[in-house]
């Protein structure tokens, strides 16, 4: 097997390992885009760090997150490559990643395409999670704006 920390990273970036998404799983730097955080939450799905999926979703969401569950596949999948389609500035705060991972689960070979949405909080940018309960879009925002939902992170999802 191949030392993690001299290996190619596993988010295609041509970079080895420890010196791409393996200097923000090991906090020694915060990534500066929504696109590195994306490439680093790849990469830590398939090194199943989990942890760090946890505290890179915005801290709203944070609790919500079924941990156990997924743990359970990050073991049962294996990460086969990612391609990031189109990236896209939404507001000064908020940023777009399209993407395509491609991975072998229980089903075989699959392909997940996605847009996710990001948001910078305090300078740090976190993954907005559209698979755990939201607020209403009359409610504050889970970024912390001080905005409605619906006319902040709402309006992307």
């Amino acid at each position: 097997m191949t030392d993690k920390t001299t290996a190619l990273c596993p988010c295609q970036s041509a970079k080895n390992y420890e010196d791409c998404c393996g200097v923000f799983h090991l906090h020694q730097a915060l990534p500066d885009t929504a696109e590195q955080l994306m490439r680093s939450r790849y990469s830590a799905y398939a090194l199943k760090k989990m942890p760090y999926i946890v505290e890179t979703t915005v801290p709203n969401q944070q609790a919500l997150l079924d941990v156990p569950l997924l743990q359970e596949w990050a073991e049962t999948t294996h990460w086969l490559g990612l391609q990031i389609l189109n990236t896209e500035t939404l507001s000064k705060t908020q940023s777009a990643v399209e993407f395509n991972a491609l991975f072998q689960g229980e089903e075989g070979v699959q392909s997940h395409q996605e847009r996710s949405i990001f948001v910078k909080i305090n300078g740090r940018w976190y993954f907005i999670d559209p698979t755990v309960p939201l607020p209403t879009m009359k409610q504050p925002c889970l970024c912390g704006s001080g905005k409605k939902f619906k006319h902040c992170c709402g309006a992307w999802l």
